[in-house]
């Protein structure tokens, strides 16, 4: 067989969500820093997001995360995160899948019962703890970057919704996050076409009238997802459905209106609504934080420190979950394919 490009990758869930790992295939990217990095993907280098997340490798819930060399002392490997309309600066669950693809396949030593090591990601340095036994992670602890809510109780106003009440908080990416009672919605999977359409709504409506900027990362600015919050249906404090774009959306065309919920409860959206709690007094320093996804699998966050960031008062989160290892995969690209970026179709895109 005769390829013009192979990638090699290990496939994973975190908690429902599906994290891909390129393990091998792509050297180096330029740039000082993992954020550079990101950046010549974004602009100089799409070619491999759109290969790996696009149909026929990849689907609208899918995310991947390219291992790279460290450019920081500290830390044992670099990642960017892709997924299918950003590169996020931070991502829980794809944390969590590097890690454990990391120590599962070798690539850094696993010590037990416990493994500590630091991971650089765009939005700067990650410090991890995984708990292991018998050659496999059991369960990943990270120390998310500093979270911070912008706007508390914020009345917009959504086109077909209404007002709308919401916050919104930044937990690795800037979040609106929505009480899902507001629309008599439960999260559970049976309503996750109505989850996706108010969630686009409601992200596309809070970008043009609540515009945020990080206050010391330039780069990082602008609502980019949404959060739906509702009571638990199983066990824990809060249930989430976070909707995760597929394309962007045309007010006019309720086609376009695509996206795709995080199978987990997410950890940078437990970050940023963590946030918001304590921004109200509602969840106190080292207090746990049970988050409930929509398949009922629990985060457990926790707020471990405050800290002025520009005008906010921030706080640092750490989240924990898990991560199962489901393949592993050698992506090829055929030269004669005539689709070598992959494809998307507005039917479920």
């Amino acid at each position: 067989m005769r390829v013009s490009r192979l990638i090699n990758a290990v496939d994973l869930h975190a908690c429902g969500e599906p994290g891909r790992v390129i393990t091998g295939g792509v050297m180096d990217v330029p740039g000082k820093t993992m954020y550079d990095k990101m950046q010549y993907l974004a602009t100089k280098a799409d070619g491999l997001r759109k290969l790996m997340l696009n149909e026929p490798r990849g689907y609208p819930a899918s995310n991947c995360n390219l291992i790279l060399p460290p450019t920081h002392p500290e830390a044992v490997a670099g990642y960017v995160i892709m997924e299918h309309v950003e590169y996020p600066g931070m991502s829980g669950t794809n944390t969590i899948c590097v890690t454990t693809a990391l120590l599962e396949t070798g690539m850094v030593p696993m010590q037990e019962p416990v493994t500590e090591l630091t991971l650089e990601s765009p939005a700067g340095l990650i410090r991890v703890k995984a708990d292991c036994r018998n050659g496999k992670v059991k369960r990943v602890t990270f120390t998310n970057a500093p979270s911070f809510a912008t706007h508390l109780d914020k009345i917009i106003e959504v086109p077909q919704l209404g007002k709308v009440t919401v916050d919104v908080a930044y937990g690795g990416m800037f979040y609106v996050i929505a009480d899902a009672e507001q629309f008599g919605l439960k999260l559970v999977p049976e309503e996750g076409g109505d989850i996706v359409r108010i969630g686009e709504m409601i992200k596309a409506a809070a970008q043009e009238q609540l515009p945020v900027i990080h206050p010391i990362q330039p780069g990082f600015e602008g609502i980019t997802i949404g959060q739906l919050s509702g009571q638990p249906l199983k066990e824990g404090h809060r249930r989430n459905a976070v909707v995760v774009s597929t394309g962007k959306l045309d007010w006019n065309k309720p086609s376009t209106w695509t996206g795709a919920i995080d199978r987990s409860p997410c950890g940078t959206g437990t970050s940023a609504k963590m946030a918001t709690l304590y921004a109200r007094g509602k969840l106190k320093l080292n207090e746990d934080f049970h988050h409930e996804g929509i398949l009922g699998t629990i985060f457990t966050g926790r707020l471990i420190e405050e800290l002025q960031l520009g005008p906010y008062r921030a706080v640092v989160p750490t989240i924990s979950g898990s991560a199962w290892i489901t393949g592993f995969a050698q992506y090829v690209v055929d030269p004669e394919d005539p689709f070598p970026e992959g494809f998307t179709i507005g039917d479920i895109w």
